[in-house]
């Protein structure tokens, strides 16, 4: 757990990076007010849009062109985040068309969010049982919709979790998401394949799949083919980590990552170690020391409800078609006090894997592709508003019976300066009103 001047240091080491970066926006009706963020793609600035007085968030990436795989993963982001429409789900507001022929840089307007998951779990500050309720529920109606539109995210983690301090969450970056034929998707379940060699109609995945602290154990054994479940794991990892307020599996290298699992989780079952591609892999497996029996999950987060240690355990189950789906997790009774059918909405449409895939992946084949989806996200449409919390009350048509409770109060600091820039360590979170 991080204090608040290792927090503060952290900061300005970060800021340090991009502050000084310039986005140029003359003819456009946005002015940037300061640089906000950076990552290993690009610069994000929080801006004021001119024309309705809303704030946004403006990310410039730089010399898009120089790598297929940044111009790739860009525009795969773009063409899914303009597919999708939840208010759980980061969205696309606007595209700066480029003023230049040949140009090299890209501005892509977002809705602003004022911190991540990460940031609030990084500080000293409280959260409550019910702030880690709303937050799963809120990123489990995200993944729902994700998955039922044929895509896998392949990248949760706490930092790609945006988050306001009316507490609403919005699942953010999606340059390393994918899609698969419908022909794959096996119902609410979404079982989505993933060969390594595939038909050129399908997707090739790349080697990186999730950051490491959240990577499901069929990633780290090297399996042929893997499924959305991975985001399941993932989503076990974040609902410890806001259990326990630290990492559950924070390992240095894959290896260790592996040991770090078995040592708390117990032996892996010889089905899963019998799919991996390594016979190293499933030789270091066996060697690793693992408790007998396996330490049980209550023991790991003493502070959590009974429901919380069930959760975690259907979430962090080593065969991917144990573990839950988005949909069998919000049943979930832990949930109960935030659940809704009516505000858990599917995608009415699945994503065609095909469209991931610039038909052209030289540089000015990726530079025509670009312009082509800059120039048809050029118009804002609207959008959900950034400021109505993904409630349950606010679920489309909801049944004259039900009376859905309010969203607990915020972790932020109701008090803090207006001026305070959006993306700083978290204020002071908010004494809880209730705990489950």
């Amino acid at each position: 757990m991080l204090n608040g001047s290792r927090n503060q240091n952290r900061q300005f080491k970060i800021s340090s990076r991009f502050r000084d970066v310039k986005f140029d926006l003359e003819g456009t009706p946005y002015v940037a007010i300061e640089n906000i963020g950076a990552g290993a793609y690009g610069v994000v600035c929080s801006a004021l849009d001119k024309t309705t007085n809303e704030k946004v968030a403006i990310k410039k990436t730089s010399r898009i062109f120089d790598a297929v795989s940044i111009a790739k993963r860009t525009y795969r982001e773009i063409k899914i985040l303009r597919h999708f429409s939840h208010p759980n789900i980061i969205s696309i507001k606007s595209i700066i068309v480029p003023k230049e022929k040949d140009f090299s840089e890209l501005y892509v307007v977002f809705d602003l969010m004022e911190s991540d998951l990460h940031k609030i779990l990084s500080s000293s500050q409280p959260l409550s049982m019910e702030h880690t309720q709303y937050f799963l529920y809120q990123l489990l109606c995200g993944l729902k919709y994700i998955h039922s539109a044929g895509v896998t995210h392949r990248d949760l983690k706490p930092s790609n979790l945006l988050v306001n301090s009316n507490c609403q969450l919005r699942i953010g970056d999606f340059g390393m998401a994918r899609s698969l034929p419908p022909a794959q998707i096996s119902g609410s379940q979404q079982q989505q394949s993933q060969p390594r060699q595939q038909p050129s109609s399908q997707v090739m995945p790349t080697l990186y799949v999730a950051t490491r602290w959240y990577r499901a154990p069929e990633l780290l054994l090297g399996h042929p083919t893997y499924t959305s479940s991975v985001d399941l794991w993932s989503t076990g990892c974040i609902l410890a980590e806001m259990l326990n307020r630290a990492p559950l599996f924070p390992g240095t290298d894959c290896i260790r990552q592996l040991s770090l699992i078995v040592s708390k989780l117990g032996p892996p079952p010889q089905q899963l170690l019998a799919a991996s591609c390594s016979e190293l892999i499933r030789d270091m497996v066996a060697g690793m020391a693992a408790p007998e029996p396996p330490v049980p999950l209550a023991v790991l987060f003493p502070g959590a409800t009974r429901k919380a240690v069930d959760l975690v355990g259907k979430l962090l189950s080593y065969c991917p078609d144990g573990r839950l789906t988005a949909e069998q997790a919000l049943g979930h009774l832990f949930l109960n006090r935030f659940r809704n059918p009516l505000s858990e909405p599917t995608c009415t449409a699945v994503f065609d894997p095909a469209a991931l895939e610039p038909p052209d992946e030289s540089k000015e084949g990726l530079r025509a592709a670009m312009l082509s989806e800059a120039r048809k996200a050029a118009a804002p449409a609207p959008a959900a508003t950034t400021e109505t919390p993904a409630t349950p009350a606010t679920a489309p048509a909801p049944a004259p019976a039900q009376h859905p409770p309010q969203h607990p109060p915020s972790p932020f600091n109701q008090s803090r300066s207006a001026n305070r820039r959006a993306t700083k360590s978290p204020t002071p979170l908010a004494a809880p009103a209730t705990t489950t």
